[in-house]
């Protein structure tokens, strides 16, 4: 497969290094923790990890977060659970204003209330619903750096909105949005290309021809790395893209025209064959 140039996206994005989380650790007496930080688009912060869990979206902009082998898009209206100890980046899609949630948590339990064991969904990354409420109460949380004391608890007001946080993160509903990404290193390099720009790439023929390897080669990749076809694989691609249109408030026919459908009715049934729920819903 052929190598990225210098011009390809990822060699044009600025690099800069995690804010030192111990500045916003979580304890036991003070569960959560919140952060807020503003990147420009273009903007890839380097892999790191943390020993608590974390929460991230954007108050404004759109950031895509990479953990473990998955990608996910995240505009205003949806945020991305990442567990402790699992390793992630950030590349900022658009000019971002980013608010990070740092949960304490123990092998059971999230905060004093969320369930965390080896079978419960957070156990593993995620993508949830941003509610109103819950956007609205972590914009209310200080985002103060510094280590706390030991014994160290929150202000009542602050206590209160937290035990808020974690009541709405416990109903939140789980949205089924994530991109698979592969190991094989040539693989890697295509999907993040498709990923940067979807409409380019439309079929495996596309692909092939670009990387110098055959269709055969590529459709046998995207199986034994992914568990996909390319087509299956890149309609929740698409589907990541949309929902970063939609977040825009850009209309449904000018989102699947810029999305290559025929029409409107034609990515209405992909939406409906993918998750389950016409772009109405999914998109709301």
């Amino acid at each position: 497969m052929r190598r990225q140039t210098p011009t390809d996206a990822s060699r044009r994005r600025t690099s800069v290094p995690p804010v030192d989380p111990l500045r916003y650790a979580p304890t036991a007496e003070h569960p959560v923790r919140a952060k807020m930080r503003r990147l420009a688009a273009d903007t890839h912060i380097d892999p790191h990890s943390h020993p608590w869990g974390q929460l991230a979206f954007s108050v404004t902009g759109v950031i895509r977060m990479t953990a473990t082998q998955s990608t996910y898009i995240v505009p205003p209206s949806r945020a991305v659970w990442i567990p402790p100890h699992v390793e992630h980046m950030v590349n900022v899609v658009e000019d971002a204003e980013i608010r990070t949630l740092y949960l304490h948590q123990d092998d059971r339990h999230i905060g004093p209330e969320i369930d965390a064991g080896p079978d419960s969904p957070w156990h593993q990354c995620r993508v949830i619903e941003v509610s109103s409420l819950l956007r609205e109460l972590v914009m209310h949380l200080g985002v103060e750096p510094g280590a706390l004391s030991p014994g160290h608890r929150p202000e009542p007001r602050e206590h209160h909105i937290i035990a808020l946080v974690l009541d709405e993160l416990r109903r939140a509903q789980q949205v089924p949005i994530g991109v698979d990404l592969p190991q094989d290193k040539r693989l890697r390099a295509l999907c993040e290309s498709v990923l940067d720009d979807p409409t380019r790439w439309s079929t495996l023929e596309t692909c092939a021809a670009e990387t110098g390897a055959s269709a055969r080669t590529v459709a046998r990749l995207f199986r034994s790395e992914l568990g996909t076809t390319f087509l299956q694989w890149r309609q929740q691609v698409l589907l990541a893209k949309a929902l970063t249109m939609a977040a825009r408030k850009v209309p449904m026919a000018v989102i699947s025209a810029e999305l290559g459908y025929a029409s409107p009715s034609a990515f209405t049934a992909m939406v409906r064959r993918s998750v389950g729920a016409p772009p109405s819903v999914f998109f709301s």
